[in-house]
């Protein structure tokens, strides 16, 4: 039997673990945002596309950008490990019109996920989406949309002849891309919840309107920093 002391120590881990992640995944831990700070976060997120695309050798396809229905962009995603880990983030998605190819304005979302394992650390993990079909966009607007749950997530190829030469985007249908060290890789993904954030879309675009009116109707706000990161998703040719 281990002596006291060390039991005692990994009593005092297994704590700390626990109420981190609690503290890291409880509902009700968010603080009311402004709409300065939340048009803010855009610009982080037009700095991990511009990253993602401008890596010639191992950033993301820009015929991936071209070809996907939607992109989801989560800058720092926080990910905390000791026994336990998980994961939480805020982030903005973005939907591009078929039939005219133009991109609508950002709505707000939230990302968590857990689980079980021997990890240690914690760190800030940048999280690119691409979206492949339509009908990956149209599970976005339900209340909570797992990964790989009834559409099929994949690690997305990198590179600048990547895209031209997979099939990926439209076998899968939504490819995932992460950055925690300078460089994107594509990540395996499943079983992260994916959900609409009310609150920030009801300050940032307006009471009563919803993810589907960003989507669909073209109606919230577009902002300078908005347009700024629709203009870089449009030039990605």
């Amino acid at each position: 039997m281990p002596p006291v002391g060390i039991m005692k120590s990994k009593i005092h881990v297994l704590v700390v673990a626990f109420t981190c992640v609690a503290a890291l995944l409880r509902p009700g831990d968010c603080f009311a945002v402004t709409f300065e700070e939340l048009d803010s976060r855009i610009p982080q997120c037009n700095l991990v596309l511009k990253d993602a695309l401008e890596m010639p050798d191992r950033g993301i396809p820009k015929d991936l950008i071209r070809r996907s229905k939607g992109v989801v962009i989560f800058p720092g995603v926080w990910k905390v490990g000791a026994v336990f880990g998980a994961s939480r983030g805020s982030g903005i998605v973005l939907r591009r019109d078929d039939k005219t190819g133009e991109w609508s304005r950002p709505a707000f979302f939230k990302i968590q996920g857990g689980s079980v394992g021997v990890q240690l650390g914690a760190q800030y993990t940048d999280l690119i989406l691409l979206i492949m079909t339509e009908q990956g966009v149209e599970r976005l607007l339900e209340e909570k949309f797992i990964l790989g749950a009834d559409i099929s997530i994949a690690a997305g190829p990198v590179g600048r002849a990547a895209g031209a030469e997979t099939n990926m985007g439209f076998e899968s249908g939504i490819l995932s891309y992460s950055r925690s060290k300078g460089l994107f890789a594509g990540l395996a993904l499943n079983g992260a919840t994916l959900e609409p954030d009310s609150a920030a879309n009801e300050v940032y675009h307006g009471k009563g309107i919803t993810v589907q009116d960003v989507f669909y109707e073209g109606r919230g706000s577009l902002t300078d920093n908005a347009r700024g990161l629709i203009k870089t998703l449009g030039d990605a040719r």
